[in-house]
């Protein structure tokens, strides 16, 4: 993992007054459950009709990550949490 990452992870549990371990079990027990997994699925297809209202509209670089900056946003709303 980014050393970013876990940095963040780690200062954001201290305020929340929990363990990154914590953390991690809760998102994995939540992540598994079968009322997530529902949830999940639903949330793709509403967001997949939503992204192909768009195709082609934007063009992006073929080495374009899109996991790392949703990674960086996140990082930076989160951080703002000073």
């Amino acid at each position: 993992m980014d050393d970013a990452v876990i940095y963040n992870a780690k200062k954001y549990a201290k305020k929340a007054d929990t363990s990154l371990s914590s953390m991690v079990e809760n998102y994995l027990k939540a992540v598994a459950s079968e009322k997530s997994k529902t949830r999940i699925k639903d949330s793709a297809k509403k967001l997949n009709s939503v992204i192909e209202k768009y195709r082609g509209i934007i063009s992006v670089p073929d080495d374009y990550d899109y996991k790392k900056e949703i990674g960086n946003y996140l990082l930076e709303k989160y951080n703002k949490l000073k």
